[in-house]
């Protein structure tokens, strides 16, 4: 009969390194600044960059309202919604490499939200006094319409500067 001890114990090393890597996957939302730097202006103007500080004192404490409010508390130290609480830890597609190719990043971890995990906090029983709208709501949270048009100008104004090709 082969031994196991040696087996199980990798197995172990493996889940409680990956429990561990969970945590340091997530990079903060200052991380994504430097790319995307009118995605994080628009955040920093959001509500969700502002979610822990509309708590009481006594709902900072509470489990129920920082699922929510600061649900990357414990991976971030951040207690806020962030970029990473919407797209997922950064760590493997913030590389620009990554970032380039929209499959990849996607491979790797990038999310693209949808309405089923806005409605985990937007949802029935949470004290909002307004019933959550998705579509009004995404309107509420864009940051990506601004940018994508900045990219095109961007992109458009270095084509116009570089030199004619001569042939």
């Amino acid at each position: 009969m082969p031994a196991r001890g040696p087996w199980l114990l990798s197995l172990l090393l493996v889940l409680v390194l990956s429990g561990a890597a969970g945590a340091a996957d997530f990079l903060g939302p200052e991380s994504c600044k430097g790319c995307h730097p009118a995605a994080y202006e628009a955040w920093m103007q959001s509500k969700h960059a502002r979610a822990g500080d509309s708590l009481a004192p006594t709902q900072q404490k509470d489990v129920r309202c920082l699922s929510c409010h600061a649900p990357d508390q414990a991976n971030q130290g951040v207690s806020h919604v962030t970029c990473e609480t919407c797209h997922g830890p950064g760590q493997h597609y913030s590389p620009s490499y990554v970032m380039k190719d929209a499959e990849l990043a996607r491979l790797v971890g990038l999310v693209d939200p949808s309405e089923k995990a806005c409605r985990n906090c937007h949802d029935a029983s949470s004290p909002s006094l307004k019933p959550f709208n998705f579509v009004e709501s995404l309107k509420a949270i864009d940051h990506w319409s601004a940018e994508r048009a900045g990219h095109k100008t961007a992109r458009a104004e270095a084509a116009s500067t570089e030199p004619a090709k001569k042939k």
